[in-house]
């Protein structure tokens, strides 16, 4: 058995298919992967050694984000979407971009949802805390647990409602998206306002999108809208990543019974019938909704516990995908021997 033959875990093609860089030196193999893994490191030391029939590997697990669409000096830009409200979008949003973070990529988000925008309070940046505006025109992203955000919140008053029609809306958008230093970034993580309509057309025009995640809850009605955001995304030529399911299940902290209270297995329904993965199905947790609303979501408040890897592995596939989307080069393997 070769490195190059060994099966990624996420896209069930072998590293060498999906162009991987691999180095080899003695017992020690280095990969370049197109995906971040800092915490996949122990699983898949442990899995290339049983591929390889060998307990003698050292592995090291580099990250290289692939060349994408390019948005300025933005490699990836990926929309999480919901085609309604209050099935935890933005919770969701945040914990990935923080998980992919934690994962060793550079990342970036953007809250584009210009009328209810809540990024700035999930990431416990201040009310009032404006972003420094350079050369007159540019804003510099604020930075808040590693990531560099920007939101409506960060330009008006918390409590200042936003009455503008669609197109004020949709140019208050392209204003902060081309307007702001975003820099060097792997990937830039917007959180969709729900639904389909002006500021989903803006950004899928305006801007190069890699790929698209459905939020959406087991509930029939709120699977009907996931689907009709699918849909539009497909219309505009933006490929679906994958669908997290939120508050899939849960569990009484009292005495552990299981109960699914808003249905059972639709996300995972939708994602077989239109041919998307099932990212994650979230359980209804009241530590999630607590943490993001106290400005340190789950991915950064327990970086350690099993909602925050759930996270993570959804992370990882997510992007695993992008990688798959834009692999073309077979992989690149190098031997050294030791002297």
């Amino acid at each position: 058995m070769k490195v190059e033959e060994f099966i990624d875990p996420y896209l069930g093609k072998s590293w060498g298919e999906l162009g991987a860089r691999i180095l080899t030196s003695g017992n020690r193999i280095s990969v370049t992967l197109g995906y971040p893994a800092n915490g996949m490191h122990d699983e898949l030391c442990k899995k290339l050694k049983d591929f390889l029939g060998s307990d003698d590997i050292e592995l090291e697990l580099r990250f290289a984000a692939p060349r994408g669409r390019n948005f300025g000096d933005v490699k990836h830009v990926i929309a999480v979407a919901s085609g309604k409200g209050g099935v935890g979008k933005s919770t969701t949003a945040v914990n990935l971009a923080l998980a992919l973070d934690v994962e060793g990529a550079k990342v970036g988000l953007l809250d584009a949802d210009i009328y209810g925008p809540s990024q700035g309070m999930m990431l416990g940046v201040a009310d009032g805390h404006r972003p420094v505006v350079k050369e007159g025109n540019f804003f510099e992203p604020i930075k808040a647990h590693g990531l560099k955000a920007m939101s409506m919140s960060f330009i008006v008053d918390e409590g200042t409602p936003v009455v503008w029609r669609g197109p004020m809306a949709s140019g208050a958008l392209q204003q902060i998206l081309t307007q702001t230093l975003w820099e060097d970034l792997d990937y830039l993580i917007v959180d969709m306002p729900p639904g389909t309509g002006d500021i989903q057309l803006t950004l899928s025009q305006k801007v190069p999108v890699a790929g698209a995640v459905i939020v959406t809850t087991p509930q029939d009605i709120a699977l009907l809208d996931a689907v009709k955001g699918i849909e539009m995304f497909a219309k505009v030529d933006i490929p679906v990543l994958g669908i997290v399911e939120n508050m899939s299940v849960h569990q009484c902290s009292q005495c552990g019974h299981t109960s699914y209270p808003f249905g059972e297995g639709g996300g995972a329904k939708v994602a077989r019938d239109l041919g998307v993965p099932l990212l994650v199905q979230m359980p209804l947790a009241m530590s999630i909704r607590e943490q993001a609303d106290g400005g340190e979501p789950t991915v950064r408040a327990e970086p350690d516990s099993e909602l925050s890897q759930m996270y993570r592995n959804a992370a990882r596939h997510m992007v695993a995908r992008l990688w798959a989307k834009d692999a073309k080069q077979p992989a690149t393997t190098i031997s050294m021997v030791d002297d």
